[in-house]
């Protein structure tokens, strides 16, 4: 039975992640209305016709209740033969916010919504696949959190920082995007060729992201120079640290793609996709520092 709740674990986190790239793509490609005003039917059939944005949009539709259906499965398994009490807390966490983002997704379709309220719905989804990751480590070697030497006061509220503030950040990417405010800076470092534009509509709200994840690359590095500074190699907090610090790079260097691509649409969407997927795992490191922090003991 252990192998099948791993194995449902793990389903569930490859899923979320499917869900996630694939909602990033829906609003890249503008599919978001592919299906009309109309859920969970597509132009009032089960099987839409094969239009691009159409076929987008259902198979992201269709993801989500196939990914639903094994989180149920999970969320049994592990109340009924898990006895962690945080195995539980993540699979909660995870059915919560994927309840939630697909309620809002519907909404979105059936009434459309804000741009603010849009991209609260990647921020869930996000939040989603970080709670199903933590809960597929709890069955490897790397969920066992509970620690014998004790971690500093300042790194744990260098670690909470960090993670909050970059859920804001990608908010306001996700922003971005929902706004279709990608545009609004051209070239890359400089924007529009300045180094501080005219803070006013799309320009004002992608500069705005610009600096808000500089800032960020720029406490992930400080938390990884305080990792490496107080802990060994072998420490889970130092190669969290490590692989949070390569991804948030990733992050920057791909972002600067994103908006090079902007005139090539394919292009555009396949660097977006990846952006989205790096920022997807980064912030998954993040949130598996933070519960390591949860679980300090003194040696």
């Amino acid at each position: 039975m252990q192998k099948w709740i791993q194995r449902f674990a793990n389903l569930s986190a490859i899923g979320m992640f499917l869900i996630l790239a694939m909602g990033a793509l829906v609003t890249k490609a503008d599919a978001g209305r592919g299906c009309g005003d109309e859920w969970p039917l597509c132009h009032g059939k089960f099987i839409p016709a094969h239009t691009i944005s159409s076929f987008i949009e259902y198979s992201h539709r269709l993801v989500v209740g196939v990914v639903t259906m094994i989180l149920v499965v999970t969320f049994y398994l592990v109340f009924r033969y898990v006895k962690r009490r945080d195995a539980k807390f993540f699979i909660t966490a995870t059915v919560v916010m994927t309840l939630i983002q697909a309620a809002m997704g519907a909404l979105a379709v059936v009434w459309p919504q804000s741009s603010l309220v849009l991209a609260l719905h990647f921020g869930l989804s996000l939040l989603a696949f970080a709670f199903s990751l933590l809960l597929a480590l709890v069955f490897t070697p790397w969920g066992q959190f509970i620690r014998t030497t004790q971690i500093h006061t300042n790194f744990k509220v260098i670690v909470w920082f960090t993670a909050i503030y970059s859920y804001v950040v990608v908010y306001l990417g996700a922003f971005v995007r929902h706004t279709v405010s990608s545009g609004g800076c051209s070239g890359w470092p400089l924007c529009n060729g300045e180094v501080i534009p005219e803070l006013s509509g799309a320009t004002g709200i992608v500069f705005t992201h610009r600096i808000a994840a500089l800032l960020l690359f720029v406490c992930i590095l400080f938390l990884y120079l305080q990792a490496r500074r107080h802990y060994q190699k072998t420490d889970k907090l130092w190669f969290g640290s490590k692989w949070a610090l390569i991804l948030v790079s990733l992050q920057v260097i791909s972002g600067a793609v994103v908006t090079w691509s902007l005139g090539n649409e394919v292009a555009y969407l396949f660097t977006g996709m990846i952006h989205a997927i790096i920022v997807a795992c980064m912030f998954g490191f993040l949130c598996y520092l933070c519960v390591l922090t949860l679980y300090d003991r003194k040696a």
